[in-house]
């Protein structure tokens, strides 16, 4: 019973977390879908090209809740795939209060969290120009309407208040449903043994890890970069799996941005941009 209390509170402990993030997105985007001029929006969407680097610093603070936010706004077509991209690959999760708890060497504290940020911004920029290549130039514009029809909000016949509140409300209740059942999951199979386990086959530990980085949970990337100070994952193991480890962020695209051809394919691209970083590290290192 102690055990299942747990389990439940750390779920909503989780989910609480992001409440603040993902009501103040909705509210941006409800502002500019029904308040905002056109000449608003078009500058908004036209600082896409600066997006990625922008969304690679931003990342990198420990907050998972950049990565559902980026999730959303890209659900809406407020900012570009690369942008998002660069928040996911960027962000810490609990990367960084670990480290620092541990009294890891700052220069290697500013190395990791730099590799991090670089690779964020590169990759979201060459992803944006293959797109822009792909559709010739072409840009999605705001489509946030759909989000509200999917979710059945009204908003037209309410406040924007009203409206981010009922997108916030039902979103969460998705994420806290989730993060239980995935809570359950990694108490019952272990992180750590799971973590553990790969590090035994190191020709197939950065491919591992970097799966291990894509379960939307922080235990991902705490047990990562503990098994990382330990000497149990190699630094190249390390790189790709906390690369990959996008936070709530996945979790939150796949829920708000109903074509899973192309979440498949970001998921696809967040997972071999991380193993690639990860062997050129390993390489190097």
């Amino acid at each position: 019973m102690d055990l299942l209390m747990d389990i439940i509170f750390d779920a909503a402990l989780d989910t609480a977390k992001l409440i603040p993030f993902l009501f103040l997105t909705y509210l941006a985007m409800e502002y500019l879908e029904n308040k905002a001029g056109e000449k608003t929006v078009e500058v908004l969407l036209g600082a896409g090209k600066k997006g990625p680097v922008i969304g690679g610093i931003l990342g990198a603070v420990p907050q998972c809740g950049f990565s559902a936010a980026a999730a959303n706004l890209y659900s809406g077509g407020v900012i570009t795939v690369g942008t998002m991209l660069a928040v996911f690959l960027s962000t810490s999760d609990e990367m960084l209060p670990i480290l620092v708890s541990e009294r890891t060497k700052i220069s290697t504290i500013l190395l990791i969290l730099a590799g991090k940020i670089i690779t964020g911004v590169i990759a979201g920029i060459l992803v944006d120009i293959a797109v822009r290549i792909r559709h010739k130039g072409k840009q999605r514009g705001l489509c946030i309407h759909e989000i509200c029809e999917r979710d059945h909000c009204h908003c037209e016949e309410g406040s924007i208040l009203k409206s981010a509140l009922t997108h916030s409300l039902q979103i969460v209740i998705f994420i806290f449903l989730i993060t239980l059942m995935i809570n359950a999951a990694v108490e019952w199979i272990g992180m750590e043994r799971i973590v553990r386990t790969i590090s035994n086959y190191p020709v197939v530990s950065i491919f591992l890890t970097a799966l291990v980085g894509l379960i939307p949970n922080c235990a991902a990337s705490v047990t990562i970069t503990t098994f990382y100070l330990e000497g149990i994952l190699s630094a190249g193991s390390m790189f790709a799996g906390l690369l990959s480890c996008a936070g709530i962020g996945l979790l939150v695209l796949f829920r708000t941005h109903r074509n899973w051809k192309v979440n498949l394919r970001i998921t696809g691209c967040l997972y071999g941009i991380s193993v690639a970083v990860g062997i050129l590290v390993e390489l190097i290192l």
